[in-house]
């Protein structure tokens, strides 16, 4: 199916999965309205379409008209709002639940062909993390509410700008030791960020879209690895000296309890917890191959960008061989 005459509106596009996806979907030709609660967050994103195809709107997720206003019209309604910590007001189940109930009641009312909710692996009503356990009730949200909705859990994502290679890659620029919480033993599967834009196209583009209502897809990389060896991966890659030091739970928990006061906190009790589940593809799944999409290796893209944070900066050995 042709995008170019459908209107896609997107919940979160500034952010890092959000501008990914969006520049995937501009190629499309389709107009897109980015969600947003300050559109001049979103001004960045316009150059990549042309003229008046990507369009920045002012969004405030927590009310029924606002949400409303910015869904009249659209094809297709994409909603990636997230948070990692919660602040004041910003709680995990305003944010995860009501917040994603409120976008899938708003997507039928005006009848959408499709809404695609982002969640994330490692979900469930049994989960250690509060985070987790929001993840899984905003799923259950978003599906009872719209049917005509489906679900992508991605694994911890990486690309340029990530927040999660990036953030320890900044921490062994200044620390001379990172933490292996429990051992370094929780699995991940990175997934590409790219890979999880193409996914997002290629549903969104599929002529016959009522056979995902209700679907849910796992999204990951092509291997697993464990906390320890994604760190060992990192270092390697950035050519930073630093030890891995084994940080037992109780201790981890208690630097988040206090970390957990700053303003942007690097760790919490509950992002402690969440490192109590793995976040790995269940087995037989539905991934990126059922979506046409080709898992991208982590070390085909890592070297792009953790070169910034070699001593010395990025062009250090050209100096030296100079």
């Amino acid at each position: 199916m042709t995008l170019k005459t459908q209107v896609i509106t997107v919940f979160g596009g500034t952010g890092f999965l959000g501008r990914h996806i969006i520049w995937q979907l501009a190629k499309t030709g389709a107009t897109i309205r980015v969600a947003t609660r300050n559109p001049h967050r979103a001004y960045f994103l316009r150059p990549a379409g042309t003229v008046g195809q990507i369009v920045p709107v002012g969004c405030n997720i927590h009310d029924d008209k606002s949400v409303a206003t910015v869904m009249q019209g659209a094809d297709f309604a994409i909603n990636l709002v997230g948070i990692l910590n919660e602040k004041g007001r910003s709680t995990f189940k305003r944010v995860h639940v009501e917040a994603a109930a409120r976008i899938a009641q708003q997507a039928k009312f005006a009848n959408v062909k499709l809404l695609v909710h982002v969640s994330a692996l490692g979900t469930g009503a049994d989960a250690p993390s509060a985070y987790a356990r929001s993840k899984a009730a905003g799923e259950d949200a978003v599906i009872h509410a719209f049917s005509r909705s489906v679900v992508l859990r991605p694994s911890v994502v990486f690309g340029p700008e990530d927040d999660f290679f990036n953030k320890f890659a900044s921490i062994a620029r200044k620390s001379p030791a990172l933490p292996l919480i429990g051992g370094g033993k929780t699995k991940f599967q990175p997934v590409y960020v790219g890979d999880i834009a193409k996914a997002v196209e290629h549903i969104i583009a599929d002529p016959d879209t009522a056979k995902y209502d209700g679907h849910i897809f796992e999204l990951a990389g092509p291997e697993t690895y464990s906390f320890r060896q994604l760190m060992q991966t990192l270092t390697s890659f950035t050519r930073q000296d630093v030890a891995l030091v084994n940080l037992p739970v109780p201790l981890a928990k208690l630097v988040g309890l206090f970390a957990g006061f700053l303003p942007k906190p690097p760790l919490t009790v509950d992002q402690v917890r969440s490192l109590g589940r793995d976040s790995v593809a269940g087995a037989g799944s539905a991934g990126l191959a059922a979506l046409s999409v080709e898992p991208t290796a982590l070390e085909s893209i890592l070297p792009s960008y953790l070169s910034q944070y070699w001593p010395g900066g990025k062009f250090a050995g050209a100096r030296q061989a100079g």
